[in-house]
């Protein structure tokens, strides 16, 4: 049965315009958190509320197929009216993270989303361009916005995956920008998917941002909204949480928050975290049914969890982003 059309304005959301001009003038930058279930998204909008910060939530293609596509609607409909109870009205944005076709991408704004990412970057150049445009003109017509994507980020998350990454030719994005009429773009300066981000030898320390390439990037499009994807840290203490309880994340090693400062402080007014979310989230619960071996009541533990992930969301917001009192 086909779906029902819906704006996303008639569910409370909003697109990213907005966010991201007062981001770039603010030097901060709008966190993107990923959710899959019910207690993610809670977490992520109690934490938001709190810290009184806008915010984009999204999902992967897996991620909506996993939540339902329908039930994700009245899902996004909830948290705004969650919010607005809690006394609130922080900006929200509902975002199809990775889109990887442009059904994918129509069928995300016919449903609600406010902002689409199309992801061509494994593509030619021209090809991405041309996938690129095709997805905003369809956009244009719901005033949704769009994020695209130049450089290939290495590593797996989700449906998302490279063996080798490909960093942004700076040369490439005025063009990009200009012949696609993209919202943001994506662009690859060392940060990677997953929580393998790095392959460390005993004794190195993770490599550092290539922020010569970002620099250049944003000389060459000035004003233009830059977006950092796999850009979670990997919290050690939530890896050695897991490990502790019988987890096995050896090696598992990501972004070093300080550098994620800095970039939010640049020309990047979006950040992606995912990986962060799913650690907290995981540490908490393997802790609980470790501790409490008898424990079958899943609110027992997924509320844990869901606590934790409300103090994850909250120490980002306010100590990394910038993004806390910006709502």
């Amino acid at each position: 049965m086909e779906r029902e059309k819906v704006h996303y304005a008639e569910l409370g959301l909003v697109n990213t315009k907005d966010m991201f001009q007062r981001a770039m003038v603010g030097k901060y930058a709008i966190p993107a958190y990923n959710f899959n279930n019910l207690e993610q998204l809670q977490a992520i909008i109690t934490a938001c509320v709190e810290t009184g910060s806008p915010v984009i939530v999204q999902v992967s293609k897996g991620a909506r197929s996993y939540a339902n596509a329908t039930m994700l609607r009245y899902m996004a409909m909830g948290a705004v009216k969650m919010a607005r109870e809690m006394g609130s009205n922080i900006p929200i944005c509902l975002h199809l993270d990775h889109g990887d076709s442009y059904e994918l991408c129509q069928s995300c704004i016919d449903s609600g989303f406010s902002s689409v990412m199309i992801d061509g970057s494994h593509l030619p150049y021209d090809d991405n361009v041309a996938l690129t445009q095709k997805v905003v003109a369809y956009a244009r017509q719901y005033d949704v916005s769009v994020e695209a994507e130049l450089g290939v980020l290495a590593g797996i998350e989700d449906e998302v995956s490279s063996e080798h990454s490909s960093y942004t030719k700076p040369e490439e994005v005025e063009d990009f920008v200009s012949q696609t009429g993209v919202d943001s773009l994506a662009i690859s300066i060392g940060t990677s998917h997953g929580a393998y981000k790095f392959k460390l030898k005993p004794g190195e320390s993770v490599p550092p941002l290539r922020f010569d390439i970002l620099d250049e990037c944003a000389k060459r499009i000035p004003g233009f909204p830059i977006v950092l994807h796999g850009a979670s840290s990997v919290l050690q203490e939530y890896v050695a949480m897991i490990n502790n309880y019988g987890g096995k994340l050896d090696g598992a090693v990501g972004v070093p928050e300080d550098q994620l400062r800095l970039a939010a402080a640049s020309a990047v007014c979006k950040i992606n975290i995912d990986s962060d979310g799913r650690l907290a989230f995981t540490a908490k619960i393997r802790e609980c049914m470790a501790l409490d071996p008898k424990e079958f009541d899943p609110r027992k533990y997924l509320g844990e969890a869901r606590k934790e992930l409300v103090r994850l969301v909250k120490h980002k917001n306010e100590t990394v982003l910038g993004s806390a009192g910006k709502a």
